[in-house]
């Protein structure tokens, strides 16, 4: 018999083994963490799926991987072929590449592999986060279509009743739009539009990523002691405006 021999950073496992050995499951293996950790222990760590799809809004992809980092919550990413090409457009480099958003994740996926145990509701996680949000990837959920891991893994979100954030980028909205953001909230997830918040006085765009990043976590409950209110609306400052005080 012919062999040929597939390595990683982890495993080394035989071409025969193709489709039984479980590292074909998965396209990438982590950098830091041995591969078959999601297999044999218990979940630990707070757990995540990211998924970026080819919608305009690449930034807030990489800043939430970033934040979750910082909160040490472990990452799963789904990138999408459009998620990849519209990630090099929107970005400076060097963190307009491919590399660099699989760098910043625990764990990455082949959105083809629907195969994978993210397609599985015994694969325990916290959530799920789909960010951007196409709009062909909404409606895709809103009718359980599971034509990639993107859409199987948000399915599976919903049907075990966890926490799914859909950061929908799309303006003007039409009423298929709108039809399709009304069933998925019907069914459980939480439809995020980016929409920008002036209260915080932000100095750039990149001020005004990280509030909505900080809100998206929010919506899945994890915070952590470091967190602050930097970004969070602490009410009209009445005592300090000329002629305003504090009775209404």
């Amino acid at each position: 018999m012919f062999y040929r021999w597939l390595r990683t950073p982890e495993v080394v496992v035989p071409i025969h083994n193709f489709g039984t050995h479980p590292i074909f499951r998965h396209r990438y293996v982590s950098r830091t963490t041995r591969f078959q950790s999601t297999f044999t222990r218990p979940i630990q760590r707070r757990r995540v799926i990211v998924a970026v799809t080819g919608a305009t809004g690449a930034p807030l992809a990489v800043e939430l991987l970033q934040r979750l980092r910082k909160l040490n919550v472990e990452t799963h990413l789904i990138l999408s072929t459009w998620g990849a090409s519209t990630l090099k457009y929107e970005l400076e480099a060097p963190s307009n590449t491919v590399q660099y958003l699989h760098s910043l994740a625990d764990y990455s996926y082949s959105p083809r592999d629907v195969s994978a145990t993210l397609s599985s509701g015994s694969f325990l996680t916290h959530g799920m986060i789909v960010v951007p949000c196409s709009m062909k990837t909404l409606a895709g959920i809103r009718i359980g279509y599971d034509s990639d891991l993107i859409t199987r893994a948000a399915g599976v979100i919903l049907k075990e009743r966890r926490k799914l954030v859909l950061v929908a980028r799309e303006t003007p909205l039409s009423s298929i739009h709108l039809e399709n953001m009304l069933e998925v909230t019907k069914a459980g997830a939480v439809v995020f539009p980016p929409v920008m918040a002036f209260y915080t006085r932000p100095k750039g765009i990149g001020d005004m990523v990280k509030q909505s990043v900080m809100r998206m976590v929010d919506c899945l409950d994890i915070a952590s002691e470091e967190d602050n209110n930097e970004g969070r609306w602490s009410g009209f400052d009445w005592g300090g405006k000329s002629g305003r005080t504090t009775d209404m």
